[in-house]
């Protein structure tokens, strides 16, 4: 469409210089003046072409809707063409700052702190929450390198490692009461948005929760001991009638007595920040004290196996890391049918040490692998009540391996049983001690 306008007329200015030509021609021959006139016609259309190129200038330096257009078809269609793409840019140009305009107005009004760098860090852009959070000012830091600004060396180091994972849980310039969990987000261009939050709220919040459950775990504790305590001192064969009565009450009453000593646990794990007082945990006896474990639970039902691979030991609590092995183990006992088998596996690798235990029980499935250490989650409600879970064995899993700069690999598929690894960092690993037993 467009480039038939042009053609058009470049076809009419074609035929308007042929006519002309031919006019002189004609006029000429028979005056006698043929070079005279065809002198005079071509001087009077390259005059005509020079001030359609001087009109077709002025168009392109005017302002929208100002230049003015020529009366030859071929310059006119150019002028035109060139208006509709001037047109068009415009639209888009407004379109784009319109839309750029809303997101600003959007960065502007979040709660979170929004701060614009370039690739040598320095601060273009930042929207209300980052003046009050991180005490920036408009007139005086646009410009300026924002680690020159920030006075946190958690922070600056932060900033320095480009790295991208979040720094949780440190203090705000404004007010060391108010603590901040930051993310760097990079783009292709090297320019980068740093996003502070505010969660102080939440870790109130938090330890509010965390309060409560310690409390009332406690307070739980003494009643629960005193019924335990008279539950057993009733013989059920001197009250036949309600001997299953009995025997369930002692089952419930032992299994709120586990979930409140797990409650007590992970809200002692909660309020530490990482494995306190760390010590030698020799891998020999840990090994030997979970497979008399697993044995007196499985009562002989499983082949239960040890294998240890490496003779290197780990860094941390005796104490915390048992607790998280032993609730493997005895998930693993529970959930394997009779005449399964269960192997605890001590093994060092490239990534670090890995204590695994494998079973060869009916499998998880995939919906479930990312839920599983969250508290009393469980995949089969039924089935966790007939083995006696708690439903938080894996949460104290997941806590002590936090507290231990560890993680827990899971991996599952139905039918082929289940492995459960908790992977330690190489900076975890000891030599074994002189005189250490063999397994």
């Amino acid at each position: 469409m467009r480039s038939e306008r042009f053609i058009r007329g470049f076809r009419r200015s074609l035929i308007g210089i042929a006519i002309a030509l031919l006019l002189a021609s004609l006029v000429g021959f028979f005056s006698g003046w043929l070079t005279e006139a065809l002198l005079l016609v071509v001087s009077t259309f390259l005059a005509l072409h020079l001030f359609a190129l001087w009109q077709f200038g002025d168009h392109l330096s005017a302002t929208a809707g100002s230049g003015r257009h020529s009366h030859l078809a071929a310059w006119r269609a150019i002028g035109d063409s060139i208006q509709r793409r001037q047109s068009r840019a415009r639209r888009q140009r407004r379109r784009l700052l319109t839309t750029l305009q809303a997101y600003r107005n959007a960065a502007t009004a979040l709660p979170d702190a929004v701060v614009a760098l370039d690739g040598d860090r320095r601060i273009t852009w930042f929207n209300a929450a980052a003046q009050a959070l991180l005490q920036l000012d408009r007139r005086r830091d646009i410009g300026s390198r924002l680690t020159d600004l920030l006075r946190s060396p958690r922070m600056l180091e932060w900033l320095a490692s480009d790295t991208g994972e979040p720094l949780n849980d440190v203090a705000a310039p404004c007010d060391d009461e108010v603590r901040l969990s930051m993310r760097q987000i990079h783009d292709q261009r090297g320019q980068r948005l740093v996003v502070a939050r505010d969660i102080s709220q939440l870790q109130r919040l938090e330890q509010v929760r965390r309060d409560f459950v310690a409390n009332v775990s406690h307070e739980l504790r003494t009643p629960l001991t005193v019924v335990h305590g008279y539950l057993d001192m009733i013989d059920p064969e001197d009250v036949p009638d309600y001997a299953p009565i009995l025997r369930e009450l002692r089952s419930q009453s032992r299994r709120m007595t586990e979930i409140v000593e797990d409650l007590l646990t992970l809200s002692r794990l909660d309020a530490s920040d990482a494995a306190s007082n760390p010590e030698r945990v020799a891998l020999v006896p840990m090994l030997e004290t979970l497979r008399r474990e697993a044995e007196a639970l499985s009562q002989g039902r499983h082949r239960i196996k040890v294998r240890r691979d490496s003779e290197l030991d780990l860094s941390g609590s005796v104490k915390d890391l048992h607790s998280a092995f032993s609730n493997l183990v005895s998930n693993a006992v529970r959930y394997t049918p009779d005449g399964g088998e269960i192997v605890i596996r001590w093994s060092v690798d490239s990534d670090g040490g890995r204590l695994e235990v494998i079973d060869s029980g009916p499998g998880i499935p995939a919906h479930h692998l990312p839920r599983l250490t969250e508290r009393f989650y469980r995949v089969s409600t039924s089935r966790s009540r007939e083995t006696g879970g708690t439903g938080l064995g894996l949460s104290i899993v997941k806590h002590v391996l936090q507290l231990h700069d560890a993680n827990l690999q899971i991996v599952s598929e139905m039918g082929t049983g289940s492995r459960f690894a908790c992977v330690f960092d190489p900076a975890r690993l000891l030599l074994p001690s002189v005189g250490g037993e063999d397994a």
